[in-house]
């Protein structure tokens, strides 16, 4: 008789723990590395009860595995915002979010309303700013304090001390700086392609001026290092990792803006937890745990105020290279209309066989 009331027990128990377990909502995220941190995680997990997988990924992977599964096995994903109008027009593997359960207050308003603007499809959002970062001008302000802007990189008196990557965005970098808005010109191949010409022609005439176009980030850094070459075209975290070395050199945002990627938050057509990902999606837009995914990340958030949590060199180099009004003039990357990218592939072989 003990015997069977043990065993029944137990098998209560059991079933109890059992549908405990089943009952327990789970957040599948599909990610890129560095953006749900272990402690993050821990932290969300012991205020929610709501228990996260982590699946990490890149943009390709991303879509591949939600084209595949025509938006299932995931409850949250965060590719890049130039990467979801697209990909939805052609997969429909995206829902669009319900901005009433998102805490707006949290986000920079300039990139909530750049995120909104390049991620919307008949008058639908589809994604939200999460990790965000920029390609500008990394320069040695000892010795090239007056380049301000990525034309200025043609200066005849650097002749030999400055670099660039003969790729895409050193083509929309200097259109701007010529005056052009290349991103308003993408409905327009035309229009687009009179903007390439300009750019190619000035690309051109600064050939003689560059000490050699850079292909790899290791080799950059180390061509500024040894201020072999004094001011670039490169991403702000290659410019701040300088600058823990050398105070003189700066990642500088340029005044015709620097160039912009934002990593959003986005939910799949078959999410599973929705609600799970809005709690997940205002977690970690807290400021103080937004700066616990930058120190992990290596790149900012989106998150208001942020910045004040991170450490006291990183905080520095943000505020140094973004105040207010540049920040707000960063051009963000839209999504990149079909056949446009050959026009640049076309524009940049004429530049590199320009003699």
């Amino acid at each position: 008789m003990r015997r069977t009331t043990k065993l029944l027990a137990s098998l209560a128990l059991s079933s109890a723990l059992l549908s405990t377990a089943a009952s327990a909502e789970t957040l599948r995220l599909l990610t890129w590395g560095g953006y749900a941190p272990d402690e993050v995680v821990a932290l969300f997990e012991k205020e929610t009860g709501i228990t996260v997988k982590v699946t990490t990924s890149n943009n390709e992977d991303m879509i591949s595995k939600l084209r595949a599964t025509g938006g299932a096995g995931f409850d949250l994903a965060q590719p890049s915002q130039d990467r979801i109008t697209g990909a939805q027009m052609e997969f429909g593997i995206y829902q669009p979010l319900d901005l009433s359960k998102v805490d707006a207050a949290q986000i920079i308003p300039s990139m909530l309303e750049a995120t909104r603007s390049n991620t919307a499809l008949e008058g639908k959002v589809y994604g939200l700013p999460h990790v965000w970062g920029t390609s500008g001008l990394v320069v040695n302000t000892k010795l090239a304090g007056d380049v301000k802007d990525y034309t200025d990189l043609c200066k005849a008196e650097l002749k030999g001390k400055v670099s660039y990557r003969l790729k895409r965005p050193t083509l929309i970098g200097f259109a701007f700086a010529l005056g052009e808005d290349p991103f308003a010109a993408y409905a327009d191949a035309e229009k687009y392609q009179n903007i390439l010409d300009k750019v190619e022609k000035k690309l051109i005439e600064c050939k003689p001026i560059v000490k050699t176009y850079w292909t790899g980030g290791d080799a950059l850094i180390n061509l500024v290092r040894s201020e072999e070459v004094v001011a670039a075209m490169a991403w702000d975290a290659g410019g701040w990792k300088l600058n823990r070395d050398n105070k003189d050199i700066k990642f500088v945002a340029p005044k015709s803006g620097a160039l912009g990627w934002i990593d959003t938050f986005a939910l799949p057509r078959k999410s599973k937890a929705t609600d799970a990902a809005y709690k997940w999606i205002n977690f970690v837009m807290r400021p103080e745990i937004a700066a616990k995914i930058t120190e992990a990340a290596g790149n900012f958030t989106a998150s208001a105020g942020s910045d004040a949590h991170v450490n006291e060199v990183a905080k520095a180099q943000l505020q140094g290279s973004f105040p207010p009004a540049d920040l707000d003039n960063i051009n963000w990357y839209p999504a990149v209309p079909a056949g446009l990218e050959e026009l640049e592939g076309l524009a940049l072989d004429r530049i590199k066989a320009a003699q």
